[in-house]
């Protein structure tokens, strides 16, 4: 075997020393196992296509408050520049779909330059409920850039609070 060869099969210093720390401490071990995935994963010989991996760009995705009483659920969206007319909110089976479209743009013109933004993003926000709904007193309120939507419990849905007395044995 000649020297090359010897060097080549040889562990490299680094991993040495990492081997070396992994017998020390598991939690090293399991930290050099997640950076050796990373590299694989980052690295050019990545067995998946890259068109596989791509998906478009959510330019919007609004935020949502969830609050849940004995009676109803509040479901809040925080849809800054929209209007009512690019709102969509859709109840399937106790499921809450809300959707929309927004458009931005601005423009610029001064003297020297004329700039103009466009943003365009749609979104759909899908929220599934574990109890039956009234449908029919779902109610929206749209104010400031944000969407309260009301949706009440059905009656034979609303959970009463019953106290179970213990008895001693």
């Amino acid at each position: 075997m000649s020297a090359s060869e010897f060097l080549a099969r040889r562990p490299s210093r680094a991993n040495r020393l990492a081997l070396q720390r992994e017998e020390e401490s598991p939690m090293l071990s399991i930290q050099n196992e997640m950076n050796r995935l990373f590299d694989q994963f980052f690295s050019d010989e990545f067995p998946f296509s890259t068109r596989l991996m791509t998906r478009p760009a959510v330019d919007f995705l609004p935020r949502l408050d969830i609050s849940e009483t004995e009676t109803e659920y509040k479901v809040s969206a925080e849809l800054p520049g929209m209007d009512e007319k690019d709102i969509q909110i859709r109840l399937e089976k106790d499921t809450l779909i809300l959707s929309g479209e927004k458009k931005t743009e601005t423009e610029e013109k001064e003297k020297t330059y004329h700039r103009v933004e466009r943003s365009y993003g749609s979104f759909e926000r899908v929220i599934p409920f574990d109890t039956r709904l009234d449908e029919d007193k779902v109610s929206a309120v749209f104010k400031n850039g944000v969407l309260t939507i009301t949706l009440p419990k059905a009656g034979d849905a609303i959970r009463k609070t019953r106290t179970i007395e213990i008895k001693r044995d």
